[in-house]
Parts: structure tokens; C-alpha cells; sequence
């Protein structure tokens, strides 16, 4: 009897202490001592998560997001913390908002939110954290850049250096020396040979003509002397018109006799472009039968995107590298930018003029375009990669040191093609930038000001939207 009564005030004694043990530690653990400052005597540390910084603890372990290993948050010289804890927030509740470390409503732990009135919304790191999110900086230098634009050209003839080989007379091809396409000729050679009968009546109606006023040309009446005259020059000048040269004409009046043929003669030095020509084809009048082009210069056609239009002018430089032979590079200068756009591709062309020696560069041959732009001297300048660009505006991290950053908004100038960029405003020369892991950077010091924002918002302003935190 004494057993069954003694068994269930052990088991009641037992429950008691269990109940009361978690009381207490419940007790101690919502309401710690206020922890928000360290003394300057006081020798514990904090300790936070090298790859979510917004975790803290005043013990070492394991983050309770990554389980990484805690790391001690750095102290400085006084023995206090870099910031000053102002309030705690719900990670997963903003609005949730309490004096003290603690839980939530949901049992998780909440998050510190720092005193940022001198900070500028930026971020304070350990340096321990720096290296584990590999976080490297530059300087700020002066130096000279310049902007190159890199694109593609197109081969092509110089306009001005083209010729069209037809007849102003009716008539047939006797005899072509100039066979293929492809062939290059000399200034004066010999083309083709036309035989025309309207041409033949031409050369006997002037030879009659030349013939008439040589004999009136002694005649008592100076008006028929002089009529001779006038019709032996309006019939040298239609020949003239059908494109019969004065040498021509010469060997015309010394051997009196018409020739049957007219020969056309290359205006200029060459190579055929074009051959529509055939012996015995019929010719008439104005039909284009060959096309003679000097290669000796070319253009080339660069392809220029809008964006890049306000920064090529008349006379830069520039360089055409032929992708097929390694090492060469011709040199011209930009001679005509377009004042048109092409509808399929977007882009502009601009002209670029050079010789062509050895004939190394032929029509619709695709090159390599570089042209230098003026260079910016003493501009202030940052690698390219310490730019963060939303679209709207350009953000830098600088690096204040003792493991601070601070976002800064800057303008941006000219780039070059060695990863550089003109700083026009925002920096100062001497400072640094980070040029890796700032988009961790960014996150952090966009969610610590959005927390705060939320938390205790200006009366003049809206509260931030919580789409913010995942910007």
C-alpha cells in the first residue's frame, strides 16, 4: 500500500522540476540582460555568418542557415563593436520589431539592425568574411583612355574610280580584245572593234566635206570659203560625238578612205569587272558592254551601331586587320560617314580610304574594323568590373577600410578595350573600389536598408514594398 503511494508523488516531484526547469529557461532566454552594446571591459564577442552577415550570436556554432562555421565579428581598438545595434527585427516578419534579442512569433531567432547614421546605408564586414567572399579591391587612378571601336567591314570598289564602256552608234561587234572577266588592262589599250554603217557614212561625209573646203578655200567670195569651213567642222565634231578620237580623225584625213570599224579604247587602267560583250553581237546605242575598275584604292564599308555613331568622326584613324593573314594590318582614315541607317541590321557605315598595294584587298571581302578614338588625358579611371549597372544608374562599392564599404552612384565615361572606365563623377583619385563579390555586397546592404525601412519607416515617406528584400 505504502508503494502505490509513494510512486506517484516521485513521479510528480519529477514532473514538477522538469516543468520549472524549462520556466526559468524560457524566462532567461526572452528576457537576456541588454546586450545591444559591449562595455569597453567587456571581453566577449559576437559572432556572425561569413556568408549571411545579418547572423549574429554572442556564442560560436553553426549558422542556422548554411551551417557554415560562426565567425567572431571584429572589435576595434576600444573593445567595441564597429555598429551600434539599434533594434531587432523578424527575418521572416519586418514589422515585427523588438528592443531585445529574442524569438519571434514563430520561434525564430530575430535579426540585429545596426545604427547606420554615419554609415551612408553601407556595410560592415570582418575581414575574415571579406576573404571567404573573395572580395578584392583597385584604386582609383589617373590615367590616359581612349575609346576603340572594334566591328566589321566590307570590301568595296572606289566609286570614283569606275568606268562603263558602251557605243553611241548602232552597229556590230567585229573583233573583242578583251575576252574575260577578271582581266586587268592598261590605260589606251584596245577593247573591241565596232562595225556600224551610220559610222561609215559619217567618215565619207566628212572626208567630202574636208575635201570641199580645201578646194573653196581660195574662192573670190569669202561667204562660200567659209561655209566650206563650217560644214567641214560641224562634220568633225560628229565624229567626235560618236567618240572618234583626233588621232583618229588624222588617219582618217591622210588616207582618205573610211574605215569599217570603230575601236573603243580603255578610259583608264583596270581590271574587268564586268563583260557583256560578244563577238558578232549586235550593239545598240548607250548598252553598257564592259565596266573597268582601278583597285589601286578601296574602301571599306565599317558597320557602326547607333551607340557608337557619336564617336566616330572624319579623319580618325583606323586599322583593318585581314582575318586570314595573321600580323597585317593596313591603315587608312575614316573619309564619309553615311547619313543613312540600314532597316535590317540597325547599323550606319562608315568609309574608310586606303591603298591597295599588291591588290591584297578585293570587293565584298569581310575585314576587321578598329578605330581609335581621341584619347581622355589625366581622366580618372577604374577597372570596368567595379560597375554595377542597373539600367538606370552605375554603383561602385568603396572600400572605407577596417572592412567598411560604402555604395556610391557614379557617371560614367569613355571605355576602353583593356576593361577600363572614365569615372566622371563620384570618386576621387586615391580611393578604392571593390571589383569582385560587390553583388554580395549589394544584396546585403539593400536588404539592411530595406529591414530598416520597414521597421521604422519616416512619417513623410511610404512604407518600401517587401519585394525590395529580394532585389
Amino acid at each position: 500500500m505504502k508503494q502505490k503511494i509513494v510512486i506517484p508523488i516521485v513521479l510528480l516531484a519529477i514532473l514538477g522540476f522538469t516543468v520549472g526547469g524549462y520556466l526559468v529557461g524560457r524566462h532567461s532566454h526572452d528576457f537576456p540582460p541588454d546586450t545591444a552594446t559591449v562595455s569597453e571591459n567587456d571581453e566577449a564577442h559576437q559572432w556572425t555568418c561569413s556568408m549571411h552577415p545579418f547572423i549574429i550570436r554572442d556564442k560560436p556554432g553553426l549558422c542556422p542557415i548554411c551551417a557554415m562555421d560562426l565567425v567572431p565579428v571584429k572589435k576595434d581598438a576600444g573593445g567595441s563593436t564597429e555598429q551600434k545595434i539599434t533594434h531587432w527585427v523578424s527575418s521572416m516578419d519586418p514589422t515585427y520589431v523588438r528592443d531585445a534579442p529574442g524569438k519571434d512569433a514563430m520561434g525564430m531567432d530575430l535579426v540585429p539592425v545596426y545604427d547606420k547614421s554615419g554609415g551612408g546605408g553601407g556595410v560592415t564586414i570582418d575581414p575574415a568574411t571579406s576573404q571567404n567572399m573573395g572580395v578584392r579591391i583597385a584604386t582609383v587612378v589617373r590615367q590616359d583612355i581612349s575609346r576603340s571601336i572594334k566591328t566589321v567591314g566590307v570590301v568595296t570598289a572606289d566609286e570614283s574610280r569606275q568606268s562603263s564602256i558602251n557605243s553611241k552608234v548602232e552597229g556590230w561587234i567585229e573583233k573583242l580584245y578583251v575576252d574575260q572577266t577578271g582581266k586587268p588592262v592598261r590605260k589606251g589599250a584596245p577593247l573591241l572593234e565596232i562595225y556600224s554603217p551610220d559610222l561609215v557614212s559619217a567618215q565619207q561625209e566628212y572626208l567630202l566635206a574636208l575635201r570641199n573646203s580645201e578646194r573653196l578655200a581660195d574662192n573670190l567670195y569669202p561667204e562660200i570659203a567659209q561655209g566650206a569651213q563650217r560644214l567641214r567642222d560641224a562634220a568633225r565634231t560628229r565624229l567626235k560625238y560618236w567618240d572618234i578620237s583626233d588621232s583618229q580623225i588624222s588617219a582618217l584625213e591622210q588616207s582618205g578612205e573610211p574605215r569599217k570599224t570603230l575601236t573603243l579604247y580603255s578610259p583608264m587602267g583596270g581590271i574587268v569587272m564586268m563583260k557583256n560583250a560578244l563577238p558578232g553581237m549586235r550593239v545598240m546605242p548607250g548598252e553598257e558592254l564592259l565596266q573597268i575598275t582601278d583597285l589601286a584604292k578601296i574602301w571599306v564599308d565599317a558597320q557602326l551601331y547607333e551607340y557608337q555613331l557619336p564617336a566616330v568622326q572624319v579623319g580618325q584613324s583606323a586599322e583593318i586587320i585581314l582575318p586570314y593573314s595573321l600580323g597585317t594590318v593596313l591603315r587608312g582614315k575614316i573619309a564619309y560617314v553615311y547619313p543613312t541607317l540600314s532597316g535590317e541590321t540597325r547599323t550606319a557605315r562608315a568609309r574608310i580610304e586606303l591603298a591597295n598595294p599588291g591588290l591584297e584587298l578585293k570587293p565584298e571581302m569581310y575585314v576587321d574594323v578598329r578605330i581609335a578614338g581621341a584619347p581622355q588625358a589625366a581622366a580618372l579611371v577604374i577597372p570596368t568590373e567595379a560597375i554595377l549597372d542597373s539600367g538606370e544608374q552605375q554603383t561602385v562599392f568603396v572600400a572605407l577600410g577596417e572592412g567598411r564599404f560604402e555604395p556610391r552612384i557614379v557617371r560614367t565615361g569613355v571605355k576602353d578595350e583593356d576593361g577600363n572606365v572614365e569615372i566622371l563623377d563620384g570618386l576621387r583619385e586615391g580611393e578604392q573600389v571593390v571589383i569582385s563579390a560587390q553583388f554580395m555586397l549589394d544584396s546585403e546592404s539593400r536588404l539592411r536598408e530595406a529591414l530598416q525601412k520597414m521597421s521604422a519607416p519616416p512619417a513623410a515617406e511610404p512604407k518600401e514594398a517587401l519585394d525590395d528584400l529580394f532585389k
